[in-house]
């Protein structure tokens, strides 16, 4: 086992507080700090820390992929096939899907035939793998995650009272299906900006009406939509003139409390709000952006990809393990995800092993231990595990501690 150190990367919606003050390091960052990437993606890899020296862990595994990734070697080409992040969204992230793997293997190869380089602005496909995603709340965390029901929809259509929505809320009642949200997403992601400056307004002022008013029809207590309809503002004062504000209305508005999960498949169209997380995902880097941010956006594309089929509220499902470890339940070969809860002065606790893990601190430190020797994991820091390293045990040094074991996906 060897002390990981994750990759800051820095993007506009990223946090100047949040990622310093989980790593202890001086606060407010200089720039705005949006990801700490923990794994081997080619983009931006963790460094292994081996003898006081900085390895690339995608050098390590490349140099002995046999000790470091033991049977996952031969199932995955030789490669990590997660990545596990620690996110931190001060604004919101762009409206988004991810491909399938045929959809990835189609796309990266149409865009290599074209001549798009690898690191063009303008390229969809950076790999061919697909990204399905778990992200588990460290504090309060919002999004918009899948279309909502139908029926659902079209009540908040009709509530915001605005005479300009009532043909699209006609449409999407008249059809209230995956079909239906199709045809009404691919109509306002489509609007020229002309009829789209005119639509815009009348929304946003029924948003303000809706939110000032009473609900008569209950006497009027609290609103069904009230958080819906504020998000829309905030969207909107983000992105002014943007389609994806329209977009919004038709995603489940979701809240994760600390220690809740969510977990988004190929196609589900989402977009992360605000809050800090440990997200695990598919190695890959693939994004199909539909609105709500300054790059890329690719229509046309995106409809290929996207699933309309209406989701429920996709929080994943935590299985108590015992002894403190919690169990994210997501449908996804690449990774498994366990969370560990240390008490403060408790004994040590052994880790489950199924193959080569990333093990990542995001509360006091925590001490690691392994045929005599032990590793002190610092909050914001991680440990690599390779496949040959044997039993590991966990107890946290001062205060509570907690864990975040990220591996291979189980049968």
């Amino acid at each position: 086992m060897h002390e990981l150190v994750g990759a800051l990367r820095s993007y506009a919606w990223g946090s100047r507080t949040a990622l310093a003050q989980l790593c202890g390091r001086p606060v407010p960052s200089a720039h705005p700090e949006a990801e700490l990437w923990f794994g081997a993606h080619p983009a931006d890899p963790a460094r292994v820390r081996i003898d006081g020296h900085d390895r690339s862990l995608l050098e390590v595994l490349e140099a002995d992929p046999e000790r470091e990734l033991g049977r996952v070697a031969g199932e995955f080409d030789g490669r990590l096939p997660f990545l596990l992040k620690i996110l931190a969204a001060e604004e919101p992230l762009s409206l988004q899907a991810h491909p399938s793997i045929e959809q990835a293997r189609v796309g990266y190869a149409r865009e290599n035939h074209a001549g798009v380089a690898l690191d063009s602005p303008m390229r969809n496909y950076r790999d061919e793998n697909h990204k399905p995603e778990l992200v588990v709340a460290l504090e309060r965390f919002e999004a918009l995650a899948g279309f909502r029901e139908p029926v659902r929809t079209v009540r908040l259509l009709r509530a915001l009272d605005i005479p300009e929505l009532m043909p699209y809320a006609d449409l999407l009642a008249a059809q209230p299906d995956s079909a239906g949200l199709r045809t009404l997403f691919t109509t306002w992601i489509a609007l020229p900006q002309s009829a789209l400056a005119k639509l815009l307004p009348k929304v946003l002022d029924g948003c303000v009406r809706y939110l000032s008013g009473r609900d008569a029809e209950n006497n009027g207590t609290r609103k069904e939509f009230i958080a819906e309809v504020r998000t829309s503002l905030e969207l909107a004062e983000a992105y002014p003139g943007d389609a994806g504000v329209l977009a919004a209305l038709l995603l489940n508005r979701i809240t994760l409390e600390p220690g809740e999960g969510l977990f988004l498949a190929a196609g589900n169209l989402h977009a992360y709000l605000s809050g800090v997380g440990v997200e695990i995902m598919a190695n890959s880097d693939n994004v199909l952006r539909g609105g709500l941010t300054p790059k890329h956006v690719d229509v046309p594309e995106l409809l290929r990809v996207l699933d309309f089929e209406p989701l429920d509220l996709p929080v994943v499902e935590v299985h108590d393990d015992g002894n403190g470890v919690y169990r994210y339940r997501a449908p996804a070969p690449e990774f498994t995800l366990r969370r560990v809860e240390l008490a403060a002065g408790g004994d040590p606790v052994k880790l489950p092993r199924t193959g080569p893990e990333i093990v990542l601190c995001t509360l006091g430190t925590v001490r690691l231990f392994q045929r005599g020797e032990h590793l002190d994991v610092p909050c914001g820091y991680a440990a690599w595990i390779s496949a040959a390293d044997g039993e590991i045990r966990a107890q946290a040094v001062h205060g509570a501690g907690q864990l975040f074991c990220a591996a291979v996906g189980e049968d």
